[in-house]
């Protein structure tokens, strides 16, 4: 197709925006609330998550949700008959879209990075009052640097996998939406739990139940988001890298030791390496709290994956750790809602701080079963960190157990994981 041809691109035009009302909206995701509160703003809306968590999707969410499935204007430029479009030319876009579909004055745009330049025309046409909702990833721009480009001018919209809420209404599972639950209802959703725990909740999976999936996912994201991107001729040391901080994710780690035990060449790779992973949503790296900034980028970390469906098809062991899979599906609900650091004092570890606006506003142990075994360890290292921030209560997560326990004047309330990812939104 010529792209001098404006009949050929009006028909283009016609073709994408009359499949994108064609595809399911499917779940509502909850992330639409925080896109409702950027909408009235006169910013760009940019979508950023992992591949294949569903950003195409909420684009046809917003479309029928603020603009009644017609008043926008839609464009996908991974389409290869718009490749090599210039920004420059997309006045003309807009005047062929104006005369096909009548006066709009919001733009959805999928893969927005396959036209370089694109910041000027988006920041043009915003300064004239209109408004953008764009996705985009690519081994050259990756969806979370894609605001970078519109210097201060956007607001950024991260689509996570699944939460578990979510998961369970694509399951077609109505309990779980009360606070009291029936015998029957709290074993639907512990079953229902139990599958989300070790498989995860990346919607495609989801939909097709193939873990050649999330193994096509993740080789995407080390051979085209992170390879391609750096240049890395031999992906080898970037795979072994990956592969033992996912075999030990929640582990304490520091970049000297990995630079010596993994045989590096300097400590600023293995950084980079993992700086890289991260950009992608991959995975997210904690960091020990301190109120020094300097001390917290100097302390060891720990490395979170994003989704539970992706431990078992790269971690090297065979069997599975169903509490350490339980601290990953914590982590990844609380960074949701905020930053998340881990406490330690040298005596004791809290799993989690919840830091939202500046303020902490939770601590959080991660146990499987509480037993006579564990339980001074658990109770004292969230206790440590409660006396340390100034706190009353605290929260201990478990599979199924559920009760209050108090000690030194701080109430410790254990609560099954599932019945709190359920009572928390």
């Amino acid at each position: 197709m010529s792209l001098t041809d404006r009949n050929s691109i009006a028909s283009v035009l016609l073709e994408q925006r009359t499949s994108f009302l064609r595809k399911s909206g499917g779940v509502t995701r909850t992330v639409l609330q925080k896109v409702e509160r950027y909408k009235p703003l006169p910013h760009t809306v940019v979508i950023t998550g992992l591949r294949r968590t569903g950003k195409s999707t909420l684009l046809r969410q917003i479309a029928s949700a603020y603009y009644h499935n017609e008043d926008f204007h839609y464009i996908n430029f991974e389409d290869e008959r718009l490749i090599g479009f210039p920004a420059e030319r997309f006045n003309e876009l807009y005047e062929i879209l104006t005369g096909q579909f009548g006066q709009r004055r919001t733009f959805l745009i999928d893969e927005i990075q396959n036209v370089p330049g694109f910041e000027r025309f988006v920041r043009r046409f915003l300064d004239d009052g209109y408004k953008f909702y764009i996705t985009g990833s690519s081994a050259n721009l990756l969806s979370r640097e894609i605001g970078t480009k519109l210097t201060g001018r956007h607001a950024d919209v991260t689509v996570y996998p699944f939460s578990f809420p979510e998961y369970l209404k694509f399951s077609g599972i109505s309990e779980g939406m009360g606070t009291v639950y029936t015998t029957k209802e709290r074993a639907v959703l512990k079953s229902a739990f139990d599958s989300y725990l070790t498989e995860g909740g990346m919607p495609e999976f989801m939909t097709y139940k193939e873990y050649d999936i999330l193994t096509r996912t993740y080789e995407d994201v080390v051979i085209k988001d992170i390879a391609l991107r750096y240049g890395l001729s031999n992906p080898m040391e970037l795979r072994e890298l990956f592969q033992y901080l996912i075999t030990n994710f929640g582990s304490r780690f520091s970049y000297t030791r990995l630079k010596n035990s993994l045989g590096f060449g300097s400590v600023n790779t293995v950084k980079s390496y993992i700086h890289s992973l991260t950009e992608t949503y991959f995975a997210a790296v904690i960091s020990k709290f301190d109120y020094s900034i300097r001390k917290q980028i100097s302390n060891e970390k720990k490395l979170y994956v994003a989704d539970n469906g992706f431990i078992p098809r790269i971690s090297l062991k065979v069997t599975r750790d169903y509490g350490r899979l339980l601290e990953n599906l914590v982590h990844n609900e609380l960074a949701r809602r905020g930053s998340v650091y881990y406490f330690a004092d040298g005596k004791s570890e809290c799993d989690f701080i919840l830091q939202q606006e500046g303020s902490i506003n939770g601590c959080f142990q991660v146990s499987w079963n509480i037993t006579p075994d564990n339980q001074e360890r658990e109770y004292n290292g969230l206790i440590n960190a409660l006396e340390f921030f100034g706190h009353s209560e605290g929260t201990i997560l478990t599979s199924d157990q559920e009760y209050e326990y108090s000690q030194n004047g701080k109430t410790i309330h254990v609560y099954p994981v599932w019945k709190w990812l359920l009572s928390e939104r």
